[in-house]
């Protein structure tokens, strides 16, 4: 019950802000510092999800063999391959590793 009372609240305040940047979006002007500011915000926040979904399962740390398939699909994205190749190197990388008893 406490799960889909989460879900359902999460939901809500998803959509209120996707209303509230269509309603204030152009009402509201951004200078140049600010959005600087908010670019970096962005980037930080999603820097610090992947660090921690890549370093920390169940309060513990995730095994190397996470780690290193992570790096691997992060390098190949950062050379601009496609999304499906990223997902399936990073993958098959953490796979084979955990395979060959890396955990």
């Amino acid at each position: 019950m406490n799960f889909a009372i989460a879900i359902v609240v999460l939901a809500a305040g998803t959509y209120l802000l996707r209303l509230s940047g269509s309603i204030f979006g152009n009402r509201t002007a951004l200078s140049e510092r600010g959005k600087d500011i908010l670019s970096a915000t962005i980037a930080a926040l999603l820097f610090a999800l992947v660090a921690l979904s890549t370093l920390v399962e169940s309060h513990e740390f995730a095994g190397w063999a996470r780690v290193v398939g992570v790096a691997a699909g992060g390098g190949l994205a950062l050379r601009g391959f496609g999304f499906m190749t990223v997902v399936v190197t990073a993958a098959a990388v953490t796979a084979g590793l955990r395979l060959l008893g890396v955990s």
